[in-house]
C-alpha cells in the first residue's frame, strides 16, 4: 500500500515502523525540522519537513497515489484539515487520532476512521492490567460492554466445561459469551458442545456488571 503519515511524534513513529517493516510505500509529512530529519535517518520512507495542511505538501506527496492517510498530530484542528483535504482526493481509507471527545462528530461526517484519544486507551488499558491480572487484552465497545481475552487455566471452573451445560451449571456468568476460542495456535468459533481446555486462550463478550465473575470463571483468579 502507498501510506501517508502525517505527523511523527510517539503514535506516528510507531505506526512508521510498522508499516514500513511491513513492506509498505511509506511517505512520512512532520512539521518539526529536527523530527523529521530523525525520522528520515531511522526509517526507509520518503519524509517531508512542511505543513501538512497546505495543499502543495500533499501533493508533494503524491496523494492521488494514497491507498490511505493517517493523521496523528495532537491538535485535532489540523487532523480535521488533513482529513479534509484528503478526501478532496479521494483517498478512499481516512484515518485520524481524535483527542477531544467534543471533536468525534466532524470526524465521523467526514467518513474517518477515528483512533479516539490514545492517552485514554493507554490509561484503560494499565487499568484493566491491574485490576484484572488474567485480561491479556480487551475492547471497550460502549460504556457498559467489551470483548476480553482470557487463558484458561487449570483451576478454572471453566476448564474441562461444555459450554452447553457452563452457564446452567453456573461456571459460566449470565451475560458472558465466549465469541472466540485459540487452541494450538488455531482460532476457531466456539460452539454449545465445545469444551474448555486449560490453555485455551478465549474471547469473551461482557458486561461491566459480569466483567469480573467472566475473568474468575476462565482463570480462577479473584480481585
Amino acid at each position: 500500500m502507498y501510506l501517508i503519515i502525517v505527523g511523527g511524534g510517539s503514535i506516528g513513529s510507531n505506526l512508521i515502523e510498522l508499516a514500513v517493516h511491513d513492506g509498505n510505500d511509506v511517505v512520512v509529512i512532520e512539521s518539526d525540522e529536527e523530527r523529521a530529519n530523525e525520522i528520515a535517518a531511522e526509517y526507509d520512507c520518503l519524509t517531508l519537513n512542511a505543513d501538512a495542511t497546505n495543499h502543495g505538501t500533499l501533493r508533494d506527496a503524491e496523494i492521488d497515489r494514497a491507498d490511505a492517510v493517517i493523521s496523528t498530530t495532537d491538535i485535532d484542528a489540523v487532523n480535521i484539515m488533513v482529513m479534509l483535504l484528503a478526501q478532496e482526493h479521494d483517498v478512499p481509507n481516512l484515518v485520524s487520532v481524535v483527542h477531544d471527545p467534543d471533536n468525534i462528530p466532524v470526524f465521523e461526517k467526514i467518513g474517518v476512521t477515528l483512533i479516539e484519544n490514545p492517552q485514554r486507551l493507554i490509561a484503560d488499558y494499565l487499568y484493566h492490567s491491574v485490576r484484572y491480572p488474567g485480561v491479556s487484552d480487551f475492547v471497550d465497545l460502549d460504556d457498559e460492554t467489551e470483548l476480553v481475552e482470557l487463558t484458561v487455566t487449570e483451576t478454572a471452573p471453566m476448564s474441562g466445561q461444555r459450554l452447553s451445560n457452563a452457564t446452567e451449571s453456573g461456571a459460566l456468568p449470565d451475560g458472558c459469551l465466549v465469541v472466540a476460542l485459540e487452541r494450538d495456535g488455531e482460532i476457531r468459533a466456539p460452539k454449545g458442545g465445545t469444551t474448555i481446555h486449560a490453555g485455551d486462550t478465549v474471547t469473551v463478550f461482557t458486561d461491566d456488571a459480569t466483567l469480573e465473575a467472566a475473568v474468575e470463571a476462565f482463570t480462577g483468579t479473584q480481585r
